[in-house]
């Protein structure tokens, strides 16, 4: 079985309650009625439900009518979430008349709907930036508890099965920290860890935290910082296998990690990779996409207290159908915790 279909199944298994908030966009809806066929989630659209219910039947999306419809501007809850923002950003100056008029914007609204208890996550960004997306989920649903740094990890399925968990990687910071200090650094290398294990199907993550150097082999700043991450990740969580700085090739395979970094249990072995920086991981990814034509999956947001992701504008349906797969999962993992 691949890993999207394990993903899909486990959805599948325990249904979640996701917001689509970008209602009315056509990749969403046509990736929204296959998600319903396939009973992978309980989705909650939001936007003008005439509207939803013309496109739906303009493109023969006939399980539309089977998900939640919401248009925020006529919801009867958008007084109780008006409040409910209102109260939540009172210290940050934010009057009821400034809530009422945030709530008619569906990113909002969905993010509320999670923070009530009233939905298990929200996938958007079809038609959003990142900012607009991360921007409501970090002033409601906020971070999750011991964490402060939000990033974003790209599931790498490559075909070279020497590598990782049969040629599976998990890579992270790629999309959101642009120059992540130390403590920051040892934040998305644990969280990378659980979404390794929550989405990524790596039972036991193996943590690399990157550089150009080994083990000492170089000495600057940029490495200090790395070495740094390791110390304050392994305080912090002590329960996860990592190390660095490690890099790339002494990380992955075994006989180059034998000789830089003997009696590491990670070298040679990894398959969660933490990039030093974002330009680093950004770069890295599409390298590893491109040139060895793996397939990306991601980003997949991680540190926000309930599961928030992110698309690229540029996505297709499968993306957003695996994306909100993916979303179900970490919600399951999140409720787990409650």
């Amino acid at each position: 079985m691949s890993l999207i279909n394990e993903i899909v199944k486990r959805a599948q298994a325990k249904r979640q309650r996701i917001v689509l908030p970008e209602g009315t966009e056509e990749r969403t809806l046509k990736a929204a009625n296959q998600v319903i066929t396939d009973g992978i989630a309980d989705l909650i659209l939001l936007g003008d439900s005439d509207e939803i219910h013309a496109l739906s039947k303009k493109w023969g999306l006939g399980n539309i009518d089977k998900a939640t419809i919401i248009d925020p501007k006529n919801s009867p809850k958008k007084e109780e979430y008006a409040q409910l923002l209102c109260e939540l950003r009172k210290k940050k100056g934010m009057t009821i008349e400034e809530a009422r008029e945030k709530v008619l914007d569906p990113l909002y609204y969905g993010c509320l709907m999670i923070k009530n208890g009233d939905a298990d996550g929200q996938l958007a960004g079809a038609r959003n930036t990142t900012g607009n997306v991360l921007r409501p989920a970090l002033q409601i649903i906020k971070t999750a508890p011991g964490i402060s740094t939000v990033s974003g990890a790209m599931l790498l399925l490559t075909k070279a099965p020497d590598y990782g968990k049969n040629g599976l990687l998990l890579m992270s910071d790629v999309a959101v920290t642009p120059d992540p200090t130390a403590e920051q650094l040892a934040e998305i290398a644990i969280t990378t860890a659980e979404t390794a294990k929550v989405v990524g199907c790596i039972d036991e993550p193996k943590v690399a935290l990157l550089s150009f150097s080994t083990k000492g082999s170089a000495k600057s700043e940029a490495v200090d910082k790395v070495v740094e991450a390791v110390k304050l990740a392994k305080a912090k969580a002590p329960h996860i296998q990592l190390d660095g700085e490690l890099q790339a090739d002494a990380a992955l395979v075994p006989s180059i990690g034998e000789s830089k970094a003997p009696g590491s249990i990670i070298a040679g072995h990894a398959n969660v990779l933490i990039a030093p920086n974002l330009e680093v991981g950004n770069i890295s990814y599409k390298l590893v996409q491109r040139l060895g034509n793996a397939e990306a999956v991601g980003p997949i947001l991680q540190g926000i207290a309930s599961p928030v992701n992110d698309l690229s504008r540029g996505c297709s349906i499968s993306d957003i159908y695996t994306m909100v797969a993916i979303t179900a999962n970490q919600a399951i993992a999140a409720n787990n915790k409650k």
